[in-house]
């Protein structure tokens, strides 16, 4: 039993360390879900039933949830800020990549000359 409540216990800190160091709010979001299913869990063995079932659903169940939906909300934020890109940019953003591509090529050219 004292193995099972160690290893919940280092869990329980790569999680919080985990959920502080993660840059995808999305990994943050499963991580911390994680970390309140080991907390209910580590509850349950310190027979606390009543907390337990408080951590499962308000931490792992509602909260989750609410991060997900938030996260959500913010990518069609994001994907409709992508829509309203005007003709004039993908025309300019065009005219840059041929651009690029004839410099490419010119590059190209040199370097098959300057070898043979």
């Amino acid at each position: 039993m004292d193995i099972i409540v160690t290893l919940l216990l280092i869990t329980l800190l790569v999680c919080a360390i985990g959920v502080s160091f993660t840059r995808n709010l999305l990994n943050a979001v499963i991580i911390f879900s994680a970390y309140s299913f080991v907390m209910a869990i580590i509850w349950f063995i310190l027979e606390s039933p009543d907390l337990a079932i408080t951590e499962a659903a308000v931490g792992a169940g509602v909260t989750s949830i609410l991060f997900f939906v938030t996260l959500k909300k913010m990518n069609q934020i994001r994907v409709q800020k992508q829509r309203a890109v005007s003709a004039e940019d993908i025309e300019s953003s065009r005219d840059e990549e041929q651009t690029g591509s004839l410099v490419l090529e010119e590059a190209d050219g040199k370097g098959a000359h300057h070898e043979a």
